[in-house]
């Protein structure tokens, strides 16, 4: 174990985010060679509307957020997705993105708690394929 923990920022944006992906986030926060802090979890209808009317760019591309969201509030009360950013905090580096999703994979194995992220959304171990390109988001899968 590497000793990282999440700061107050990450704590306070986990609040609202369903227990079982909040266990996942602490496991692999412990278990990570690369620290990261969780910038969103639960999110407003207006924020997510924020988000859709700037789009967001990818390589050659400009992509649009979707007005349908796993962190909004589910059924059960809880947002069911978060975004993270990993150390050293650089957008364009895919190399702390891919340690937190095998930190994010192997926690969630050992936990029994499914979950996706937005690098893999067909879940097939492939990394940003086609429009696979949500480097930051995790999800609960099937819940």
């Amino acid at each position: 174990m590497t000793g990282f923990s999440f700061g107050e920022r990450s704590l306070k944006n986990m609040e609202g985010v369903h227990p079982k992906l909040v266990r996942v986030l602490k496991l692999a926060i412990a278990k990570t060679n690369v620290d990261f802090m969780v910038i969103e979890g639960v999110r407003s209808p207006e924020r997510q509307k924020q988000l859709y009317a700037q789009g967001r760019t990818v390589p050659g591309k400009v992509v649009t957020w979707t007005l349908n969201s796993n962190h909004f509030r589910k059924a059960d009360g809880f947002g069911h997705a978060v975004d993270i950013l990993p150390a050293p905090y650089d957008w364009k580096d895919p190399a702390p993105f891919n340690e937190v999703y095998r930190a994010m994979m192997g926690a969630s194995s050992e936990l029994g708690v499914p979950i996706r992220s937005g690098m893999d959304w067909d879940r097939d171990g492939k990394l940003r394929e086609a429009k696979e390109t949500d480097s930051p988001h995790y999800e609960l899968w099937g819940v």
